[in-house]
């Protein structure tokens, strides 16, 4: 039987495990990705590793999250991260530079390789026959450290891709067509691969901005094969050498199947504050926005920001309509001035800002209280724009700058524009000047890390008790994001490297109470919290398991969990299990007191684990996902005192 893309890819990596869904398995990782709101905590645990040089083909360090200058934290923490770059043999991406996803897909990507980053869109370079993987930061760190990546083997789901797409319809359309028709959790333990003829009728691009959204689908990786448009867009950048042709066998099968005809599409929109409540623009035509927004990792490429400079182009954007220009990378921004397109922009009244994540992730750009903003970006949880009670619908940027010159959300179709057709350059630009390479090792090992004042090491995790009682300090329900954990946004991620400060952040968009009554009672002890299903969704920023963990968290018990944030809170020490029978969740209160009794025995036991409620006469039983491996981190009280002893032995 032959083989699909993505079983290719982990059958040349695989160093431990076999292929068989739902078992764990052991991948070599070619290259890693770290970007400043996460790198930080990575570099202080290569540090705390005592690694010398990565041992990856390649390892890149951006800096594209944290970029406002309000005081020294982030400047401070760019200085902390160059010579971190320099001491550990990485690239070095400079503010300004662009995004991770884009600016890697440009510089670094391959076909053929794994790719594992510690953002959860790490996913969009799947576009270019990659493996690409989104985890936490300290399985980044194991991964520059030379070893192996542990996850369940996911099935494959392939998508066969059929027909082009019509006029006012574009690849951010077909990735919401998949989240309309299976949600934010409908892929997990999934890999998408999408293949068929269609396939040639998305660019490479395209194809980067259906990858990227596949995090929204709860998806392990989204893959694509490695074919012409792959190797023509190698060759416009310059790299056309690193190119290889990777394509499904024949007769390859897939675990499920599906079809999406580009053809059928028509112009979507995810409404607030999910990037799964997806319907045609058509059905919520007519409402009035304060803001429109294009740019950002899931519209990044030139295509992107060129046909809605041409839109506007000789219009005027709404009266009281703020029009934002997000560039995604230095070389397309320099590609849109000689064009004309931010001349074209201006002029329709846009404001241009610098390249990089900025309002995706609520650093800036923040739209006011209740007024609807429109935007380009791959996420729309609760308060993830900076503004906590907000209204964001996510789309394409057909629809972004149609709707801008309205001042409300219009279906482009009935714009009543002709369609512009973007020719792709034929000389795009190629310019590394802001992408540092590694330094030879006999520099580096000269190298010594710059701390500045905000920069705090990481406090010891107390190993696993055998006897627990726990209050359960917050219940929740479904969907809880890790942006509701802990937020992003200007005033949280310049503490990103200060776990004490950045921990009194901890679920406030929640219960704002939650820190002060986790600082009440004894951090030693310890408590939990409960959710309902999907918990953990969204970005990959481990800070939403080690802040939990600082304030004393120890277990914590949902329905199910998003996959890389269930791999953080193992990573830090957090038990995460689940309810053998859902509805004793319905039993749980906040407040109630969790017994736990020989807990370093039972854990290890099929039957699952039970723990009595305090003074109610209730037991419950809970169950775990861990392999061996995990079970020992667990008991040492994580990845780093279990990488110790390791070392040490």
């Amino acid at each position: 039987m032959g083989l699909n893309v993505t079983q290719k890819l982990i059958k040349d990596h695989l160093v431990k495990g076999e292929m068989t869904p739902g078992s764990e398995i052991g991948l070599k990782i070619d290259q890693t990705l770290t970007q400043d709101a996460t790198g930080t905590m990575v570099m202080l645990e290569l540090e705390a590793m005592g690694i010398d040089r990565a041992k990856t083909e390649a390892s890149a360090q951006y800096v594209d999250h944290n970029m406002i200058q309000e005081d020294s934290k982030n400047p401070d923490d760019h200085l902390f991260l160059e010579s971190a770059a320099k001491k550990f043999g990485l690239h070095f991406s400079r503010p300004g530079n662009g995004v991770s996803h884009p600016v890697h897909m440009q510089r670094l990507a391959k076909p053929g390789g794994t790719l594992l980053g510690s953002d959860s869109h790490t996913c969009a370079n799947g576009c270019m026959g990659m493996l690409a993987m989104g985890a936490g930061g300290i399985d980044v760190a194991m991964a520059i450290a030379g070893e192996p990546f542990y996850v369940k083997m996911p099935k494959i789901w392939g998508v066969y891709v059929t027909g082009e797409f019509p006029e006012w319809v574009s690849a951010k359309d077909a990735i919401l067509e998949m989240l309309r028709r299976h949600g934010v959790k409908g892929g997990v333990n999934h890999i998408f691969e999408y293949y068929g003829p269609g396939v040639k009728n998305l660019s490479a691009m395209d194809r980067h901005v259906i990858a990227n959204m596949g995090a929204e689908l709860g998806a392990t990786a989204t893959v694509f094969p490695s074919d012409k448009e792959t190797k023509k867009y190698m060759k416009l950048q310059g790299r056309k050498e690193d190119w290889i042709e990777l394509k499904a066998d024949k007769d390859a099968t897939y675990d499920r199947e599906e079809e999406l005809d580009l053809s059928s599409l028509e112009p979507m929109i995810a409404k607030p504050s999910s990037p799964g409540n997806v319907v045609p623009v058509s059905e919520v035509e007519g409402e009035p926005i304060y803001q429109s927004y294009i740019g950002s990792s899931a519209n990044p490429g030139y295509r992107d920001f060129a046909v809605g400079a041409e839109i506007v182009k000789g219009r005027k954007i709404a009266h009281g309509l703020s029009l934002d220009i997000n560039p995604t990378s230095r070389q397309i921004l320099i590609d849109l001035s000689k064009e004309g397109h931010i001349a074209s922009y201006l002029q329709a009244g846009a404001r241009l800002h610098q390249a990089g994540c900025n309002g995706c992730i609520g650093m800036g750009q923040a739209p006011a209280s209740g007024r609807n903003s429109l935007r380009t970006t791959p996420r729309n949880f609760p308060g993830r724009s900076g503004t906590k009670e907000d209204s964001v619908f996510l789309c394409s940027p057909e629809t972004a700058a149609v709707s801008a010159l309205n001042g409300k959300i219009t279906d482009p179709r009935n714009a009543g524009f002709k369609y512009p057709k973007i020719k792709e350059l034929d000389e795009p630009t190629v310019d590394t000047g802001l992408l540092d390479s590694p330094l030879p090792p006999e520099e580096a090992a000269r190298e010594e890390l710059v701390k500045g004042p905000n920069i705090a090491s990481i406090p010891k995790m107390e190993p696993m008790s055998n006897e627990m009682e726990l209050p359960i300090l917050l219940k929740m329900g479904n969907d809880i994001s890790t942006d509701e954990i802990l937020a992003g946004g200007a005033r949280v991620l310049p503490y990103r490297s200060n776990l004490p400060e950045i921990s009194k952040f901890t679920f406030e968009i929640v219960d704002e109470t939650y820190y002060d009554r986790a600082m009440k009672e004894n951090m030693k002890s310890g408590h939990a919290i409960v959710g309902g299903t999907n918990y953990g969704q969204g970005s990959s920023r481990e800070h939403a398991a080690l802040a939990p963990r600082y304030l004393g968290m120890k277990v914590a018990i949902v329905k199910d969990f998003a996959r890389i944030h269930w791999q953080n809170l193992v990573n830090f020490g957090i038990l995460p299990l689940t309810f053998q029978n859902e509805e004793d969740y319905d039993k749980l209160e906040q407040g109630d007191v969790l017994i736990f009794r020989d807990l370093l025995q039972t854990i290890h036991q099929e039957e699952g684990i039970e723990a009595e409620v305090k003074d109610k006469g209730i037991k419950i039983r809970l169950e775990h996902a861990l392999s061996a491996r995990q079970l020992e981190m667990m008991e040492k009280g994580g990845l780093i005192n279990w990488l110790k002893d390791r070392l040490h032995a």
